[in-house]
């Protein structure tokens, strides 16, 4: 009966899965719904007596009813916005929601009717919980009371009455003490203690054989479940060993041969792999002969890369070699020896290079050589091999200025060297011409100097770029490669077989073929027939020798240097974009610092020639002369290196200053004499001049060159015309105007002197004026020259003088702003201001002739009567002074002058007429006085237009009377 009702819930419990549907929430139950029946009922707990079952459940009464959506601040919400007449109506049914009834649980009544018989059946074997811990709660409680009774110390699961404390606990030997007349009493109290060790063991069998009743179920179900288990073992068993025979059937079909086929596949490459590792351990062992040769012939970059790639197959193909354990620190040592080679190397060919004759050409020296040695010290970090350069250019410099000064003293028969024993007082006594053609030759040498540092510097600045360019690439193409590989790996199935044979995946015979360069295609030997022949170990073809280091896949580009001489960059280079950067830039520096050394030597060479004054005392031509042949030689330089140097700019700034001043000095000095011997006479033109005026015209202001044999037969001019003008000068204006040529001339040859120049000119301009007003309105003439007196003739000729200079002021504005950057136009403003001052001077002069003329009329009308005769001598003397004044000026100032400064004459005449016949009180009434006074004023018209070029004035007479009141 047992076993019968305990066997039939298995499969029912595992079959009735089907009925459910849909995932039980377990914690909407007070207990899971259990497929098999509880055939190990728990001993009832605290816990289960105090579980919370619905009928705990409690709520309060009001709470339950009120509606907390019907609260009053919402009612109060629904009043206010909708106003006090809004009232709760009763919602009408929707007419989409069924009526629900008893016909819609049919279904569910149906679905759940096989799931509650199984529950009752499962009710019948095992009773309800709820019951069963109430008619075992008394019982359970007895048994604990029981088992409290034994002491805790055997319920200790670390009991063992071996241990002396616990035996003593136990047994106390008190009891077995018979000594001392108690004998009877101990024997009570042993016979107690036995009957309380029985009592003990007593409860615990009870509570045992309590427990295995509770538990009676389990062990019978467990028991026939035992033989099923059998069964099931014993069917999985012929199963699993159905299934190994089939597996070993198809092993040895299918798998044995290509497993074999594999295996011979991965010897081989394993065979291969050995010999072509004894290859590279023989290629490595001649690696230092090999260094050694290529040192002999100074192969620095071949014997570099060598060693680099040796310590990197010592690395990663060979590590590990007991034989090779040195070679790397001998390596390590031959480098370093190496870089000190090129080191040495790179300062001999510095020394060669920059110490050949200059006479040669500007090709670089041994071009492959250096392209070698720049390599290797780039490759090694050398970056400091250009200040080894830049210490020989700085020796060179000095030993060419030395050498050509050397050269040039012992072509010169006058100089004893054995007299004059240091070099610059040799050089100190040459001449201008002399030293000149030394500063030539010195200038040349420097050129050629330069040229041939900057070719040498494109060569190195050619190799960097190329560096910096490979690295730029390579740079790209990793990035290209990440990318490709990265899509490569998102796009291929990374499916793996790890089929394995004695401890090493077989995928490897297929992966070393593809991925190592020496490795056979093991792909094509899969491929291959079985009874194809395999290749000998002899029959290794080249490629699959070489090692599959990263040194001996190494990429290289080529590019060619300025001379043709072809660059190959390997990958191997250490240096980063920042560095090769950097290096670029102070190669082009140090040709900039190579310009500025071939600078500062020439400046000391002048310096040390200027020490006795030599430069101050040059004329202007040769001053000119140096200072073309200085801004040539600054003009090449800068073409070459591509920027100027200033320190012999500004040495030749300074000396032209002092040119300046001194070419200013001896001028204004030279026009100091001039005017203070000038008898303000006119002057003949002497027809050199006249060309110089006519070059000025054409729109050039420089000098002509001197006509000998024209100028002879050619007399000197009474006038100069300028422009068709005619102008009566004095000797000094003329050559006045050929010193504002001198100095328009030194500006076009020396440029960096025009604001100097402009100054000094407007100083001189200025001082010409001023002297010159000094001199004739001054009278200061009188005591310098030693004239009687300043004529008016003088006057004139001194206002048409400054008339010429005022005439040339804006052409020689014109020639300098022409000269001047446009920042330094402000200084234009000194030509007007002496514009001003001479056109007021002239203003001056002619104010002068007016008052002259005045007071004479005041002296001679002054005494002026109204009688006969007709014309009265006041008036005779009047017209002859008039004639003589009109033929002092006449010549001297053109025509239209002439005629406004009569009518400021004759404004001064009326005027000082009129004054008289009022003082006579001779009104023009018709009577005999105004016949007398109007025949002398028609005489004095009449002699007056009689004058030449004033027939067309307009005297207007009229205004010597008074208006009638």
């Amino acid at each position: 009966m047992a076993s019968s009702h305990s066997s039939s819930p298995v499969p029912q419990g595992s079959s009735s899965d089907v009925f459910f549907k849909k995932e039980v929430d377990p914690a909407k139950h007070t207990r899971p719904v259990q497929s098999l029946p509880d055939v190990c009922p728990k001993e009832p707990t605290v816990t289960d007596q105090h579980r919370w079952t619905v009928y705990h459940s409690k709520v309060n009464l009001p709470a339950a009813l009120n509606d907390p959506r019907l609260a009053k601040r919402e009612s109060d919400f629904f009043t206010k916005t909708w106003g006090l007449d809004f009232v709760d109506t009763e919602v009408i049914p929707s007419f989409y929601l069924p009526q629900i009834n008893k016909e819609h649980f049919t279904a569910y009544q149906q679905e759940i009717s096989q799931r509650e018989k199984i529950h009752e059946r499962c009710k019948n074997i095992c009773p309800p919980k709820d019951t069963f811990d109430r008619t075992l709660l008394h019982t359970h409680d007895k048994s604990r009371t029981d088992l409290e009774q034994v002491p805790k110390i055997f319920m200790k699961p670390d009991f063992a009455l071996d241990d002396s404390l616990t035996f003593n606990s136990v047994l106390p030997w008190s009891h077995f003490n018979t000594a001392g007349g108690k004998g009877n009493r101990d024997a009570a109290s042993s016979k107690l203690l036995q009957e309380k060790l029985s009592h003990y063991l007593d409860i615990v069998e009870v509570n045992i054989a309590h427990q295995i009743s509770l538990r009676s179920e389990a062990f019978f179900h467990a028991m026939t479940s035992q033989h099923e288990l059998q069964d099931y073992l014993k069917k999985t068993s012929q199963a699993v060993k159905m299934l190994r025979d089939k597996i070993a059937q198809i092993d040895k079909v299918m798998c044995e041969g290509s497993l074999h086929i594999l295996r011979l596949g991965l010897t081989r490459n394993n065979c291969v792999k050995v010999y072509n590792k004894l290859k590279l351990m023989a290629t490595v062992h001649q690696t230092q002969p090999t260094v050694q040769v290529l040192l002999s012939t100074s192969e620095f970059v071949g014997a570099l890369d060598l060693i680099a790639t040796t310590q990197e197959v010592l690395q990663q193909e060979l590590q590990g070699i007991h034989s090779f354990r040195h070679l790397g620190s001998q390596l390590c040592e031959l480098e370093k020896l190496i870089d000190k080679m090129m080191i040495a190397e790179f300062s001999t060919y510095s020394h060669s290079d920059l110490n050949r004759p200059l006479e040669d050409d500007c090709q670089v020296l041994e071009e492959e050589r250096l392209v070698s040695l720049v390599f290797g010290l780039l490759k090694q970090r050398k970056l400091n091999f250009l200040e080894i350069y830049g210490e020989e250019m700085i020796i060179t410099a000095k030993n060419i200025i030395k050498q050509c000064v050397i050269n040039k003293v012992l072509q010169i028969e006058e100089i004893d060297t054995d007299v004059v024993v240091k070099l610059a007082d040799q050089m100190r006594m040459l001449n201008f011409p002399q030293w000149f053609d030394l500063l030539k030759d010195i200038f040349s040498k420097f050129t050629v100097f330069l040229q041939r540092v900057k070719a040498t510097f494109s060569i190195i600045h050619s190799v960097v770029l190329s560096v910096l360019d490979k690295n730029q690439r390579t740079r790209e193409l990793e990035e290209i490669s990440q990318q490709k590989n990265t899509a490569k790996d998102n796009s291929l199935d990374t499916e793996v077989a790890y089929l394995t044979h004695e401890g090493m995946f077989i995928s490897d015979a297929f992966s070393e073929g593809e991925l190592a360069p020496l490795a056979v295609d093991t792909t094509s030997q899969r491929n291959a027939s079985p009874n194809s022949e395999p290749c000998s170990s002899d029959s290794v073809s080249e490629p699959e020798c070489t090692t599959d280091s990263s040194s001996s896949k190494e990429h290289t580009s080529s590019s060619a240097t300025p001379g043709g001489v072809d660059i190959i960059v390997s990958e191997d280079m250490r240096l980063t974009d920042l560095e090769l950067g950097k290096l670029a830039n102070n190669i082009q520096e140090l040709l900039y610092s190579a310009s500025d050394m071939c600078h500062d030597r020439a400046v000391k060479f002048l310096m040390s020639r200027a020490k006795d004054g030599f430069l101050e005392k040059l004329n202007s031509t040769e001053f000119i002369t140096l200072s073309r042949l200085m801004e040539t030689f600054i003009v090449d330089t800068e073409k070459i290196c591509g920027r100027r140097s200033m320190s012999l700019l500004g040495a030749l700034q300074s000396q032209a200053n002092k040119f300046v001043n001194r070419f200013h000095e001896e001028r204004k000095t030279k026009l100091s004499l001039l005017l203070d011997n000038e008898r303000w006479k006119q002057a003949d033109v002497p027809a050199e001049f006249q060309d110089l005026v006519d070059s000025i015209s054409d729109g050039k202001i420089a000098l002509p060159e001197k006509k000998s044999g024209a100028t002879e037969e050619r007399k000197p001019a009474e006038v100069l015309i300028v422009e068709g003008q005619q102008y009566a000068v004095v000797g000094t204006v003329l050559l006045l105007i050929r010193i504002i040529l001198e100095y328009c001339q030194c500006v076009d040859n020396i440029p960096s002197v025009t604001t100097d120049m402009l100054t000094r000119l407007s100083d001189l301009l200025k001082y010409f004026n001023s002297r010159s007003c000094q001199l004739v309105l001054g009278a200061g003439a009188l005591q310098v020259v030693g004239l009687k007196t300043i004529t008016t003739k003088n006057l004139a000729l001194s206002s048409r003088c400054l008339q010429l200079i005022v005439h040339y002021i804006p052409v020689i504005r014109a020639h300098f702003e022409a000269r001047l950057l446009p920042k330094q136009y402000s200084m234009l403003r000194h030509f007007d201001h002496i514009t001003k001052d001479y056109h007021d001077h002239i203003a001056e002069i002619s104010a002068k002739l007016v008052a002259i003329m005045d007071s004479l009329f005041d002296k001679l009308l002054s005494k002026y009567e109204v009688k006969a005769p007709v014309p009265s001598a006041c008036f005779r003397n009047i017209c002859k002074q008039m004639a003589k004044m009109h033929e002092a000026i006449f010549d001297l100032l053109p025509e239209e002058q002439t005629q406004m400064l009569f009518l400021r004459i004759n404004a001064s005449y009326k005027l000082h007429l009129k004054k008289q016949l009022s003082h006579l009180n001779v009104i023009n009434d018709g009577g005999p006085q105004n016949g007398l006074v109007t025949a002398d004023v028609a005489f004095y018209t009449g002699n007056l237009q009689a004058l030449k070029g004033l027939k067309d004035l307009d005297l207007n007479m009229a205004e010597i009377w008074e208006q009638k009141r």
